[in-house]
């Protein structure tokens, strides 16, 4: 049976890639990385085939790339629809480095994609999610799930909390240490939270 299918992968930007991004851009924020892999097991214990991503990645390229609405959503989406009140950004090109299928993502100027653009100046750790539908099947004796042939790729997200180790972009080359994280009740979220309070209020 079919589900909705989210997973997480490094997003590294360099810092200067930011700055550097907005000044050649005329102010627009684009950043490169990895959007998804291949043929190796995730985090959440998934493994994507990499005809299959191909695939998907060839159809997401051709009907939602080449007509400039390959759009996501800013945090954890539920859904298989991308709401348009909430999209941040938008994947402008795809293309394969051995099993890594790379991305070059523009930040939207909409009210989503502000927040996603100060956060990213601001240093916080972001994460990328795919967002697909499909179903998986349990291979290697239930040590890991297998993406079956019926997935379809629906967007890629920027997420701000962490479901998967290593799924953050790293404006700086801090580690990060997991004994801060769990049970971390402020430190990053306060950050963001006056953040965005400082946008919607206008200063």
């Amino acid at each position: 049976m079919k589900q909705l299918i989210v997973d997480y992968l490094p997003f590294e930007v360099r810092p200067e890639q930011i700055n550097e991004s907005m000044k050649d851009n005329g102010g627009k924020l684009i950043v490169k990385g990895v959007l998804q892999r291949a043929e190796a097991k995730n985090q959440n214990g998934r493994i994507y085939p990499r005809e299959i991503l191909e695939r998907e990645a060839d159809k997401y390229t051709k009907e939602f790339i080449g007509q400039r609405r390959a759009m996501g959503e800013l945090d954890h989406p539920e859904s298989s629809v991308v709401n348009l009140q909430n999209v941040s950004h938008n994947v402008k090109e795809m293309h394969w480095e051995g099993d890594n299928l790379l991305g070059t993502v523009e930040v939207l100027g909409t009210p989503s994609g502000n927040i996603l653009k100060e956060l990213f100046k601001s240093g916080i750790k972001l994460g990328i999610s795919s967002r697909g539908m499909g179903s998986v099947e349990s291979v290697n004796e239930g040590e890991a799930q297998e993406v079956q042939d019926d997935f379809e790729l629906i967007a890629f997200d920027f997420v701000s909390n962490r479901s998967t180790h290593g799924a953050f972009l790293h404006p700086t080359n801090e580690s990060i240490n997991e004994s801060k994280i769990v049970g971390r009740t402020c430190g990053d979220y306060c950050k963001v939270e006056s953040i965005i309070n400082d946008i919607m209020r206008g200063n």
